[in-house]
This record gives C-alpha cells, sequence and structure tokens, in this order.
C-alpha cells in the first residue's frame, strides 16, 4: 500500500525520513492537516507549518513549501530557459504542482508550455492548496497532459527547444526519470540547439548516483553541466540540477539572455550572478562530478541500500 502520510505525523510534528538521506529527518510542525490521501500511484499529503507556510508531501518526501519553493522553481527552470537564446517551444516533465510551469511563462518568447504529468491528483491538489504555484496551469499558452513523461517525448520527436524534468527522487513513480532511456528519450524529442535541465538530487548525499547520471547524459549528449540550489526544507538544504546542450560548446555558465527589469523584478532567486555562481561547485563535488573522482562528502545512498 506504500507509505501513509498522516501516519508520519507524530506529537504534532511531520518528520521526513528516507533510505536516500540515512541518519538525518527533516521535522516540521503541522498546524493544519489540509489534505491527506492515496492517488494511483503515491500518497499525498498537505498541511501547514507556522514558518514554512503549505508543505506538499508526496510519499513522505517534502516537495514544495510556499516559503523556499521559489529557490528550486526558479533555478530548475531559468538555468536551461536563459542558456536559451530564445525558447519558443517549452516541454515540463513532472511538475504537477505548477511551479515551473509558472516560470517558464514568465519567457516571453515562449508560445506553447506543455506540462506532462503521471499523476493528475497532484495538479488537482495544487490548484486547490497551492494556488500561487498553480496559477500557470489557465494561461493560454499551457497545455496539460496526464502520461508517463517517457511515452510523450517518444511520441514528440524534434519538438522542443528547452525541456525541463522536475522529478521527485529515484524512487517510486519517479524512478525510471533517472535511467539511461528517459535521458535518450529526451535527447530526440529535443530540437537542434535546444538544452535539458533534470533534478539531479544533493552532492552532500547523492554522488554515487549523480557520477552515472552525468555519465550516461556525456554519451548522450556533448556538453554536459552540474549546477546547484539551497532550499532549507530539502535534504542537507540543496539540490542539483543536470543541465544538457544538443550543440557542442555551449557555455552554460553564461546566460545568453537577461530577464528583463519588469521579470527580474518578480524574481526572489534567479539573476545572471546567481546563474553564473550555480555552477561553481565545492571542491569534493568537483572532483567527482567533473573528474570522476571519490565521493568524499560523507556516506551515499549506496551505503544506506547496503544497510538495508
Amino acid at each position: 500500500m506504500g507509505i501513509c502520510g498522516k501516519d508520519l505525523i507524530k506529537d504534532g510534528w511531520f518528520s521526513e525520513r528516507g533510505a536516500l538521506w540515512p541518519g538525518q529527518a527533516m521535522s516540521l510542525q503541522v498546524t493544519d492537516v489540509l489534505y491527506s490521501g492515496r492517488s494511483a500511484f503515491q500518497d499525498l499529503l498537505v498541511f501547514t507549518n507556522p514558518t514554512y507556510g503549505t508543505v506538499l508531501v508526496l510519499d513522505g518526501v517534502i516537495q514544495v513549501t510556499t516559503r523556499d519553493e521559489f529557490a528550486y522553481q526558479e533555478m530548475i527552470a531559468h538555468l536551461p530557459l536563459f542558456a536559451h537564446p530564445a525558447p519558443v517551444d517549452v516541454l515540463v516533465i513532472g511538475g504537477g504542482d505548477g511551479g515551473v510551469l509558472r516560470e517558464v511563462l514568465k519567457h516571453p518568447s515562449v508560445a506553447r508550455a506543455v506540462l506532462v504529468e503521471i499523476d493528475a491528483a497532484v495538479v488537482e491538489a495544487s490548484k486547490r492548496y497551492l494556488p500561487a504555484l498553480a496559477a500557470g496551469f489557465d494561461d493560454p499558452r499551457v497545455e496539460v497532459v496526464i502520461a508517463d513523461g517517457a511515452a510523450y517525448m517518444a511520441d514528440h520527436v524534434d519538438a522542443y527547444d528547452v525541456i525541463i524534468t522536475d522529478s521527485s527522487d529515484p524512487i517510486g513513480p519517479a524512478e525510471v526519470l533517472f535511467q539511461p532511456p528517459f535521458y535518450a528519450a529526451m535527447a530526440r524529442s529535443l530540437r537542434a540547439g535546444g538544452l535539458a535541465c533534470c533534478q539531479g538530487e544533493c552532492m552532500w548525499l547523492h554522488l554515487d548516483l549523480i557520477r552515472p547520471l552525468l555519465s550516461a547524459c556525456r554519451r548522450l549528449f556533448p556538453t554536459v553541466g552540474y549546477a546547484y540550489t539551497a532550499v532549507p526544507t530539502y535534504p542537507s538544504g540543496q539540490i542539483g540540477f543536470v543541465i544538457c546542450a544538443k550543440d557542442a560548446g555551449v557555455d552554460l555558465a553564461t546566460p545568453r539572455r537577461a530577464p528583463s527589469a519588469a521579470v527580474q523584478g518578480r524574481l526572489r532567486y534567479y539573476s545572471p550572478p546567481v546563474h553564473a555562481a550555480a555552477f561553481v561547485l565545492p571542491e569534493f563535488a568537483r572532483r567527482a562530478v567533473e573528474e570522476g573522482g571519490d565521493a568524499d562528502g560523507g556516506r551515499t545512498a549506496a551505503d544506506a541500500v547496503a544497510d538495508k
């Protein structure tokens, strides 16, 4: 049956624990449970917290909070979008909460934004409980498709300028989004000059997952980079992004465009200097992702699985 979100609330506190972040937990006080239930794919929990606002949890893992969601949504969207000279057609895989879609729509060149989400319940929960993230669903440029993302891309070859995969962790329904066939489908669905950006896990915890992911991407794309952002409610307060370009020699760390003054005024995390800085990694992570060196940031996800 899987995990039940309400079972993770004890004495008025929700605690996120998982094999992918062994020996640690993230706990948030629960002031009100807005929703708890199970879709055809996963457990959904929505609650409020006095510091972080409304919190969306899938299978026991925090996905967004209304206080810090912009740090993730802006970076996963604008890193690839501002690295492209003029994106017109954009595909978002996952991201059923609508936050990435909201950011995509800030680019005036975008004429069409397609969101492919496997779980319709996430979209409906966001519309009801997270309206600040879900506002983009009403934009006339948006098409929402409830389907498997890999299957959708197989039917849409050479169709998109930018593809953004906003996935949960590589367990449960999101596991397929971290496999080489998914990245191959993404490469085929991108047009010449296109870019892709995917959730790339935490460099403090998951270098053993990140390195083979980057290796798989480098076999498919001539240009691959790794960047990161800080999100307080994610494991270790940090999450990374794997960014791929279909063209060789693309400087992913240098934006091709800059936000207008009006758009920059609406952004709370992203800016051109932050874009460049996101690719500057601490040495332990740089050695691991750029040189293939040993992960010396601590215990890894593989260690946790081996302990089971």
